[in-house]
């Protein structure tokens, strides 16, 4: 590794296009700007390969979000990004600076953040610094989501030891533009167009923070706490209504949130965005610390700022409605039409480059890679498994569930009162749009042991499963962002990782007709040998065109017919929640996935979802098999369920694959049947519902009354 954090053929590289070798400022506004976590320079030369478009699509990546068309002038605005690293040195910090940064991010398109929801990664609790990891995470996502009035209303958590030294914190959040409301992007445009940086004054915290995410954790994690930043979710709220109330003028061209790299990467990202130049003047940037270098100030990650481009003749009436909201206003430069980034302090000029080589003039690196092989599931193992290990397993998964629901408890979720389905009571989250009889389906997806054992094939499969998820509710799949969390990508192993993700990702959005709008990839998590599963984390949004669509989650009455539409044989043990929990392996082949089969459910939901009464409640079969998913099904309707497979397969009862169980009415299970007919998909009849009797022969027979008595 060269200076500044740079290699040697990236020093070579950008001397050679500059002409001149760079002064020590300039350098380091290279390096945070060619980090990883800015540049994406091992990662974007894949990501081209995505899906981006369809007619529904309004802004695609290359924003600061995406942006997803919903009919009558109402648009969705969402991303999902992690906070990996600083999670891991200052957890409580770490992660509400997230859940501020992603807010920001929505609230630079225009739009009103309505919408949290979070994706978790965690060692095992019953080690110390992990419930440390946990509790700051958890607490510090829901200090600042409950402060700013954003609601958390879904997402989901993982304990695996892998995540010992290094927990991920990937945050969705998604935001509302009415008809009445312009959306924006992040692009400084129009000679002499002002530059105006608004919310917080600028400290010293948050500083290497784009470079602090783009290298391997060591050792001494806590000496990295200065790179962490500090959030104020009071400041965070004013800045909100300070900066929709703006958007509601006329004069602003472009808003851009302020996040990693600070002051370089929002001017020169905009700038390069709208095809022209910044001229920035560093002491009229508000600071809240005594003698700031230059650098302190081109660099910091202060929290609670945005960046709005401002024509002339409009600046004072913006000003005045920052200043209506007790927040800070500064004219700090304007733009130039000459494509530069250019810097002045204390009367000289410090930094004098080219936008191009900033944005996009990094090398792209594609470094070797190598597959490689996992163990199969033994004959010694399969034949092992006996009656005490299924009765753990449901202890296992019924505390799950209850622990699950005390992490709901600490989130304002009603907040807004937007929210139909709150989080843990079903596949996704649902909101209403008010005004409007449409709603939004919402929710957040991976695994990472699949993609360990086979990358694409995992992905693949959170793709689907997260199309899934939202059908279950009733919604019509629409968008992907998704975060891709990966090790060190110099290892050949986890380059080969992450490339096959994107390949299963691609293939599976093109099937299915969902298309990546946004996204973030996060690389070097681990410590030492500590390596994590490539987690790819699927968020993914979806219509109700009307509200009545609606099918919500639980059994919900005694009588009615249980069917699995798929298929038992498509039940695998391999990578299984049920292995890993029970034998504390990982082993075997990843669920197959029939992509024209999920398709083909796709398309059978959008007419069957239209008919009230048909599908009273619906659940995917993922993670824990049939048995997690019966169990889900009764914890969230407080109704049983009795159940009859075909023979005592151990597959059948918590295997993993593609599926979903469904409730349907006796007056409606013939039409159920000739709807599915038409689509050539098949259902299995497993059971019935019950009142409290919960029933899976020829393994379990017990009561709900037992089952969740600690509830």
């Amino acid at each position: 590794m060269g200076v500044f954090g740079l290699r040697e053929e990236e020093i070579k590289h950008a001397i050679k296009v500059l002409g001149r070798e760079p002064n020590d400022l300039e350098w380091s506004v290279i390096s945070v700007i060619w980090s990883e976590h800015c540049s994406y320079k091992h990662s974007r030369k894949y990501l081209k390969e995505f899906l981006t478009k369809a007619e529904w699509v309004e802004q695609g990546p290359g924003e600061n979000a995406g942006i997803i068309n919903l009919g009558d002038g109402y648009r969705i605005v969402f991303k999902i990004e992690s906070h990996n690293h600083p999670s891991a040195v200052e957890p409580f910090q770490g992660a509400a600076t997230g859940v501020g940064g992603i807010v920001r991010d929505i609230l630079a398109l225009g739009a009103r953040p309505i919408a949290l929801l979070d994706s978790l990664r965690f060692g095992p609790l019953n080690k110390g610094r992990n419930k440390y990891l946990f509790e700051g995470v958890v607490g510090g996502i829901s200090f600042y989501g409950n402060c700013i009035g954003v609601p958390v209303v879904g997402g989901e958590i993982v304990f695996e030891e892998c995540y010992s030294s290094n927990p991920l914190v990937n945050v969705m959040c998604i935001g509302l533009l009415t008809p009445d409301q312009k959306s924006y992007r992040g692009r400084a445009e129009g000679e002499g167009n002002l530059l105006l940086l608004v919310g917080a004054k600028t400290g010293r915290d948050g500083l290497q923070g784009a470079s602090f995410a783009s290298e391997k954790l060591d050792e001494e994690v806590h000496k990295k706490r200065p790179s962490v930043q500090v959030g104020d979710p009071f400041l965070g709220k004013l800045l909100i209504e300070a900066c929709l109330e703006a958007a509601s003028l006329d004069g602003i061209i472009g808003i851009q949130d302020l996040g990693a790299a600070g002051l370089v990467s929002a001017l020169s990202e905009s700038a390069r965005r709208g095809k022209s130049g910044v001229e920035l003047i560093l002491d009229n940037v508000p600071q809240r610390e005594e003698n700031m270098s230059a650098e302190e100030i081109l660099l910091s990650e202060s929290q609670e700022r945005m960046l709005l481009v401002v024509r002339p003749e409009k600046i004072d009436k913006v000003i005045e409605v920052f200043r209506k909201w007790d927040l800070e206003a500064s004219i700090i430069g304007k733009v130039i039409s000459k494509e530069r980034f250019v810097v002045y302090f204390k009367g000289e000029k410090i930094v004098d480059l080219p936008t191009e080589l900033l944005v996009e003039g990094s090398l792209i690196f594609d470094p070797p890679y190598t597959p490689y092989e996992v163990p199969s599931i033994s004959s010694d193992l399969y034949n092992s498994i006996k009656e005490e290990h299924i009765a753990n397993f449901v202890e296992v998964l019924v505390e799950d569930l209850l622990i699950k629901e005390s992490i709901y408890r600490k989130y304002d979720y009603s907040v807004q009162t937007n929210t139909i389905l709150p989080p843990g009571l079903g596949d996704s989250a649902v909101l209403r749009i008010k005004g409007t009889n449409k709603g939004i389906a919402i929710t957040t997806d991976g695994n990472g042991r699949y993609c360990y054992l086979d990358p694409r094939k995992g992905a693949i499969y959170s793709v689907a499963e997260a199309c899934r998820n939202i059908l279950c509710v009733g919604g019509r799949p629409l968008g992907i962002t998704d975060g891709l969390n990966f090790g060190d990508p110099s290892d050949p192993k986890v380059f080969y990782q992450f490339r096959e993700v994107v390949k299963g990702i691609n293939l599976a959005s093109r099937v299915l007709e969902i298309p990546v709008v946004s996204g973030n990839v996060s690389f070097y998590n681990g410590q030492g040998e500590n390596t994590i599963y490539p987690t790819p984390i699927i968020g993914m949004v979806g219509i109700l065109e009307d509200i009545n669509y609606l099918i919500t989650p639980g059994f919900k009455k005694p009588g009615n017919l249980v069917y699995l539409i798929g298929d038992l044989s498509w039940l695998s043990l391999g990578g299984s929640r049920f292995i890993k929990d029970i034998f504390n392996k990982v082993v075997g082949d990843v669920p197959w996935v029939d992509l024209i089969w999920e398709r083909k459910l796709k398309l059978f939901w959008e007419e069957i979802r239209k008919e009230k009464g048909i599908l009273l409640s619906a659940h995917d079969v993922s993670e824990g098999g049939l048995l997690a998913t019966f169990l889900e099904m009764a914890f969230w309707g407080n109704r049983g369920v009795r159940v009859d497979l075909p023979d005592d397969k151990i597959e059948y009862l918590v295997g993993e694959g593609s599926g979903i169980v469904v409730e349907v009415e006796r007056e409606g299970e013939r039409e159920f049947l000739e709807r599915l007919g038409k689509y050539a998909l098949k259902a299995i009849k497993i059971g019935e519902v019950t009142d409290n009797e919960f029933v899976i022969s020829p393994y379990i027979k017990t009561t709900l009354s037992e089952l969740f008595k600690r509830r």
